[in-house]
This record gives C-alpha cells, structure tokens and sequence, in this order.
C-alpha cells in the first residue's frame, strides 16, 4: 500500500504558508482520506518533524526547517520559505533522457532513464544498432562500452508503458479458454480464429485452469516461452524472477524479451524448468525479496528518489528565469539518498522510494496476483520445433533489434523453416 509521504509533507508545508493548520484537528481530517487512511500516529509524527527539522538527519541545516510551531497552529518559518515553497507546488514527474555515450568516445543517442535504470553493471543491451555493455550513470549519461555477448535487453520505450489492464488480461485468456474449445463469440475472435487454431494445432491454447510454456531449441539456443497475459510490465519482473530462481540452480546466464502476452527466456544451455517447477519456481513466497535481488532495484530507487526529493522540497529546482540543469537536481537527490540510506534508514521517504519502484516500475501487485493464480493452475508444457502463433511476436521484437548481414524476415523463415 502506497503512502505518498511527499505529497502530504508539501501539503502541509502549503497550510502553513497560508493561515496554518492545528495538527490535532488536521490528523484526524487526513486520516478520513482514501490515500492516508492507515496512516499510523509515527508517520504522521514522522512528517510533522521532517517539515519542521529536516528529520532526524537534517537537523543541522536551517533551511529544512520550514514550519515552525506558534501556539496551537503550524506556521511557515520565513517569508523566503513561504515564496521558494510556492514556486514548486505543482511539481510534474517526468522521465528523464540519458544520453548514452560510449566510457571513452562518442555519444550515441538518447534513452529513457526509466530503461537505464533496470541495469546492472555488466548488464548487456542494445541501442542504436549496436550492443553495448552498460558500465555506469555519471550526470544523467550512460556510460557504455562494446559488448562481446550479443544476447542483450531490449529498450522499452514510452508507448509500451500502457500494459494490459488486469479485467483486460482476464477477458482475453477466458477468451484463450472458449477459443480451446472451438468458441468464437467475438468478432475480434472470429477474425483470429486462423491463427488461434493454428497455435492450437502447433501448440495449444490454454484453458483457464492451464498454464502454458513452450520450449524448442534454434541456433541461438534454448527457448523457453511463458504465457502469464499480465501485461508487459508484469512479464518485466516475472521473467526477472524466473531467471533469478533458475539461475539459483545452476551457473546459467539468460536473454529476456517479453511483451504484454508472454516471455521469453534464451540460454545457451540447457535450462533446468522441471526442476526449478519442483522446487517453487512460481511460489509467492519471499515474492519482495527475490524481486529486490532480481532486479536493480537500489538503482531504479535512487532514480525514481529525485522526484520524491523535489515534492517533498528537499531540492529547490531553481527560479523561473534559472532553472536548475536535471544532472544538478540528480546529483543533488542522490546525496540526499545516500545520507538516508547510511544514516537515517527508517526515514519514510526512502521506504517511498522503494514502495513507488516496485509498485510502479516493477508492477508487484501483478506479479504476485499472477503467481497465485498459477499455483492453482495445471502447468502445460510443449516440446517444439519451431516457434508458435504466441512466441514469434516476442522473438520479432528481439530480433529486430540486432542489426546483421541477415533480415529479421530469413531469420524467421529459417526458425520456421520444419513448420
């Protein structure tokens, strides 16, 4: 459940620089609020302290001491307060452009922070025809060098952040269900019902109580291809953790693709699925912990921790007529991180930090949902030639990506060539 703790930190801080508010009467108002309902008395305690000392951490600089206690009422410390606080009420979240420049050589472009984020160093991807090994984010540039692995991540940009909704994936694998047993009640249906029966023949389509994996070997190695219809988001962190817990079984190394119907995991080596089923490859439990070591959450944390810092006034974005550059606001936020993280750990801000990435970046809500219904599910598994109707959406959008001497088209035809 998500607090918005610098929401309501900037809120209260806005009350002071007008009238002022009385805490004990306010408690009990934001209390009735859908988003602070279960707001306990420490993180009300909490918020009232930041916005009046800085915390517990922040004690030592005047200028986080914005609010200060008159009588009953909450006031603004000074007038210079009350104008640099209006000035950023409001604040709009946006995401960031990294430029992407090679550790010693020419940029190459511009990507979404938002991508960079979910990298490890090491971690390889690609980008503007090239695959390249990320090293590090120095003043908003990705930092990279040339990759001798050329199974790497895919970018994901803005138009593929509107996943399916959770009633859409419900509609469409009761669909998949009817669709199993020869029922197109839709037009949408009926006009796919070619290619379903065809993934039907080649496959299956999997009912409701089913859950679908596919498997077949090409030239690039060993596919594995999972059936969630989560939505894209959700498949991001699911292939993450299944990879994770594989890998937990043996030294094994995977390229992802994925899109808002399944995902694809490649090694080059055989993976162990039957034996990773066996032992809780889709249990929720230590769902949290597993998500956090799967993925490079302490990065996307401090990234997504610069807006927290700006709502909440612990960064001052600069005048109308100078504002401040993003590198300056980054660098500024992270320090800001990195004193938390050290010295103040229960500070509720960093929890939002980490809260917001898993909710919003990682969709965990989703994964978890997902992971309790497949429990109850029976699992089907198919030995391949070749890949189906459903996995060559997820193989294309990887495929396209590299760039070669070959056509994605003849690589494909070569795939499919025993279908």
């Amino acid at each position: 459940y998500h607090k918005p703790i610098d929401v309501l930190s900037q809120w209260l801080v806005t009350l002071a620089c007008g009238d002022g508010f009385d805490a004990d009467v306010l408690r009990k108002e934001v209390a009735r609020t859908h988003a602070f309902a279960d707001l306990t008395d420490d993180e009300w305690g909490w918020t009232l302290d930041f916005i009046m000392r800085g915390g517990s951490s922040l004690t030592a600089y005047p200028e986080f001491r914005k609010v200060i206690r008159s009588g009953t009422v909450h006031v603004v410390a000074d007038r210079r307060t009350a104008m640099r606080h209006r000035m950023q009420i409001g604040t709009i979240d946006s995401d960031a452009a990294l430029h992407v420049q090679f550790l010693r050589g020419k940029r190459l472009g511009t990507i979404e922070e938002s991508f960079i984020s979910r990298l490890a160093p090491g971690d390889v991807f690609w980008f503007a025809g090239r695959c390249l090994e990320f090293v590090e984010v120095h003043e908003m540039t990705a930092l990279v060098v040339n990759a001798t692995n050329q199974k790497g991540a895919i970018p994901r940009w803005t138009g593929g952040r509107l996943p399916l909704s959770a009633q859409m994936s419900s509609v469409l694998r009761h669909t998949l269900h009817e669709a199993a047993d020869g029922i197109y009640r839709t037009e949408e249906a009926r006009r796919l019902r070619p290619l379903l029966e065809l993934q039907q023949q080649w496959s299956a389509l999997p009912h409701d109580h089913e859950f679908l994996i596919e498997r077949f070997r090409s030239r690039e190695g060993y596919h594995l291809f999972f059936y969630p219809f989560e939505g894209r988001l959700a498949h991001e962190g699911l292939a993450a953790l299944v990879a994770l817990r594989l890998s937990r079984l043996q030294p094994i190394t995977f390229s992802m693709a994925m899109n808002d119907y399944g995902f694809e995991l490649l090694s080059d080596q055989p993976i162990p699925l039957e034996e990773g089923l066996g032992k809780g490859l889709f249990d929720a439990h230590d769902l949290a912990t597993d998500i956090l070591a799967s993925a490079n959450v302490a990065l996307m944390a401090r990234r997504r921790f610069r807006n927290i810092a700006r709502v909440a006034g612990l960064v001052f974005q600069g005048y109308p007529s100078k504002q401040k550059k993003p590198r300056h606001l980054q660098a500024s936020a992270e320090l800001f991180f990195d004193v938390f993280k050290d010295y103040d750990p229960h500070n509720l801000l960093l929890r939002q930090a980490i809260d917001e990435t898993l909710q919003f970046e990682l969709d965990e809500y989703r994964i978890r949902e997902a992971l309790e219904r497949v429990r109850f599910q029976q699992i089907v598994i198919k030995d391949l030639e070749h890949p189906t109707p459903f996995a060559v959406p997820i193989l294309v959008d990887r495929l396209r990506e590299k760039v070669g001497s070959e056509r994605t088209e003849d690589v494909l035809r070569k795939l499919l060539g025993r279908a």
